[in-house]
């Protein structure tokens, strides 16, 4: 358990994040080796961003971005860290690997011991020879219901970096599929479930895979919020009340994920404060009430962070579930 965390200006003591958490972001990337050409947040792009987030500063006291663009994406750890210093906002860069497609060559003829070391290195010495130290392994990825052989070893790798270092593991499970076989392989490597978050799963319609995400006690990342091209609003709200209603609040983590320049309010996006200005709204008229809100979007993603568990901090049981047993409901009634 850490009380700690890393971010790009250096450690950030937990008790200092009062405001709320983007848990899944993206600041500076270039996922070009695709298809998509406008996957990219340049630093041309740096003045629009850092005016979104240090207004989400003075309108909501946003407190901290976790920044998932790893290694294969595009990162820049001294461009975030301007942002983060100009926009008077904390944040937490990572390390790990994207998805298949975005995987340099030399991953085809590498053990995932040795791709653990690649990562730990960072973590410990910083990024890059920058001495930007990352605070989460993420956004670490696959597509379909299983991981490729290539994804199946950097998703060991990451667990067996997290386990060496305490820091915590967040995926990226392409349109919210395969992320029961991601928690099993993780855990498997030795990773308690508490230390995983799965990702975009507010792209996939299947509310019993997320209570079987989160009874194992991992975070299910409805990191999505706002990307109507992918799922409405209106079926995330409802596959979230889902999770609320169901006793699971303390397991969920809220994002929008922007990662392209199109999504900027500059451009005429959703930008990154979609989810204080359109989503919670709404989630607050469906009864949801201000304590929940703030589980959500503050003291979860920290926990996740940190690897806490419990509002004492107390270790998990075994099951992965906080120690003081499971939580009760706190959505609106049924």
């Amino acid at each position: 358990m850490n009380e700690l965390l890393q971010t790009v200006a250096g450690p950030l003591p937990v008790a200092s994040v009062r405001g709320p958490v983007l848990a899944h972001e993206h600041l500076a990337l270039d996922l070009t080796r695709g298809a998509d050409r406008a996957a990219t947040l340049t630093p041309g792009h740096r003045a629009a961003i850092t005016e979104e987030l240090a207004a989400l500063r003075r309108e909501f006291g946003l407190s901290l971005v976790v920044e998932l663009t790893c290694r294969g994406m595009g990162r820049d750890v001294a461009g975030m860290a301007r942002i983060a210093a100009d926009a008077s906002v904390a944040v937490v860069a990572a390390t790990g690997w994207y998805y298949e497609p975005f995987h340099p060559e030399e991953l085809s003829r590498t053990s995932a011991e040795r791709l653990a070391r690649t990562l730990v290195g960072e973590i410990e010495r910083g990024c890059g020879g920058s001495g930007i130290r990352p605070g989460v392994i993420g956004e670490v990825g696959s597509h379909g219901d299983l991981p490729s052989e290539p994804e199946a070893r950097t998703l060991r790798a990451a667990a067996l970096a997290a386990t060496a270092t305490g820091l915590s593991v967040a995926t990226h499970a392409q349109f919210g599929r395969g992320g029961l076989a991601q928690l099993e392989l993780l855990t498997a490597a030795g990773l308690p479930p508490h230390r995983v978050s799965i990702g975009h799963q507010d792209l996939l319609d299947d509310p019993a895979v997320h209570r079987e995400l989160a009874a194992s006690g991992a975070y299910i990342a409805f990191d999505t919020v706002g990307k109507e091209s992918y799922q409405s609003d209106r079926v995330r709200l409802r596959l979230l009340l889902a999770l609320l209603e169901s006793g699971f609040a303390d397991r969920v983590l809220l994002s929008c994920d922007v990662s392209r320049h199109g999504y900027l309010l500059s451009e005429g996006g959703m930008g990154y404060g979609h989810l204080f200005r359109s989503f919670l709204p709404r989630l607050r008229a469906a009864g949801v009430d201000e304590e929940t809100i703030d589980g959500l979007t503050r003291r979860n993603p920290l926990r996740f962070l940190t690897g806490r568990e419990g509002p004492d901090g107390r270790a998990p049981a075994a099951d992965g579930r906080p120690a003081d047993g499971p939580a009760q409901p706190t959505g609106p009634p049924r």
